[in-house]
């Protein structure tokens, strides 16, 4: 996953798990010129609303490991990083982070949203429950979707 990627950057580029906010604006930045310092921001934005980071009273912090990240040589991010992501796309992408073959999950999630007659988030997560993959951090969003399609039948 590209985004987890460029924020685990600038905290394995500091040997830490805990960066300044402009620490990590300044390692995107100036330090790998992957985006200005406003496009940086915006990153920082991203990936506090996708639950990589966290505000804390020390500052930024990562909230999976980024020593356990591998940022290749030739790596230069996308500027797609920089839009909110679906939590169905954000689901994929964790699958697809895991080795599993995109169009056999986006298959296999279609499948079960049918099958389940649930929304496309709800059958996403259940999907990547049943392979095993951790994406607790969006069951809520699946389960508010749910409710939300609950109440929309409700008013019919």
């Amino acid at each position: 996953m590209s985004l987890r990627v460029a924020v685990a950057a600038p905290f394995i580029q500091n040997g830490t798990q805990c960066l300044q906010e402009n620490e990590f604006v300044v390692a995107l930045s100036l330090d790998r010129d992957w985006f200005s310092p406003d496009q940086s921001k915006r990153l920082l934005d991203v990936a506090t609303r996708e639950g990589l980071l966290e505000h804390t009273d020390d500052g930024l912090e990562a909230t999976f490991d980024p020593s356990s990240v591998t940022v290749p040589e030739e790596f230069s991010p996308d500027d797609d990083l920089l839009r909110e992501r679906s939590p169905f796309e954000r689901v994929l992408d964790t699958l697809v982070a895991e080795g599993v073959e995109k169009h056999e999950a986006v298959g296999a999630i279609n499948t079960l949203q049918q099958e389940l007659g649930v929304t496309i988030e709800t059958a996403a997560v259940v999907y990547a429950r049943r392979e095993g993959i951790d994406v607790s951090e969006l069951a809520p969003v699946a389960r508010s979707s749910l409710q939300a399609e609950d109440a929309e039948a409700e008013g019919r």
